[in-house]
């Protein structure tokens, strides 16, 4: 497995805030811990397993948490030194905050407490860590394989109503580049991406 992107779990921490305080939001500790979640989770699903953060995330009775950015916001900013996200991981960040940071702590808890990784996790104990393996692999199955249930882009599922989370493309903006003529292009440059059959050393070229 490649190592994490960022240093610390603090670093994608602090650039939630600042994005949270664009939008003239105060994100507090228990939704913060919600959006962290769900970063690691889709950014394993776009790297094809990568972590986003070296942390691991562990229940609790309100909800998944990444233990210690839980413990040191619990009452506050906390004043430590953090680094800033790479670049190619912003925008992937802009992207999660834009498609869940507008629902409220209550909603984001909801579902994700309603989601095989933390029901698992949770039947073996209190404190239980969260595998980042069943993450990925729940979060990232395809809209046929969920259980039967369709999900329209822009719904987020609620607790006990059968449904899923949303797939990977509904999540994640394409980013918008100029081309020469100065026409919208759509790119991903931050996801990586296999062809099958293509040759060792050939780079996916046609």
């Amino acid at each position: 497995m490649k190592p994490p992107v960022c240093d610390s779990p603090f670093d994608v921490a602090f650039w939630l805030l600042h994005r949270a305080t664009e939008d003239g939001e105060y994100l507090q500790p228990q939704k913060l811990q919600r959006m962290l979640y769900l970063a690691q989770a889709y950014y394993g699903v776009a790297s094809q397993g990568q972590k986003l953060m070296p942390c691991v995330f562990v229940t609790t009775a309100l909800g998944p948490v990444e233990p210690s950015t839980w413990r040191a916001f619990e009452r506050g900013r906390p004043n430590i030194d953090f680094q800033p996200v790479p670049q190619t991981q912003r925008h992937f960040l802009d992207s999660l905050w834009r498609r869940f940071g507008s629902h409220s702590v209550d909603y984001l808890t909801r579902t994700t407490v309603s989601h095989p990784p933390y029901q698992d996790a949770l039947a073996t104990g209190a404190r239980a860590e969260i595998p980042f393996d069943s993450m990925v692999a729940y979060y990232g199955r395809r809209p046929d394989d969920r259980d039967g249930s369709s999900l329209a882009e822009g719904d987020l599922p609620g607790a006990g109503d059968g449904r899923t989370a949303p797939a990977l493309e509904n999540v994640i903006r394409p980013e918008v580049m100029r081309s020469h003529k100065g026409k919208p292009v759509n790119v991903r440059r931050w996801m990586p991406t296999k062809r099958a059959g293509s040759p060792p050393g050939d780079g996916g070229k046609e």
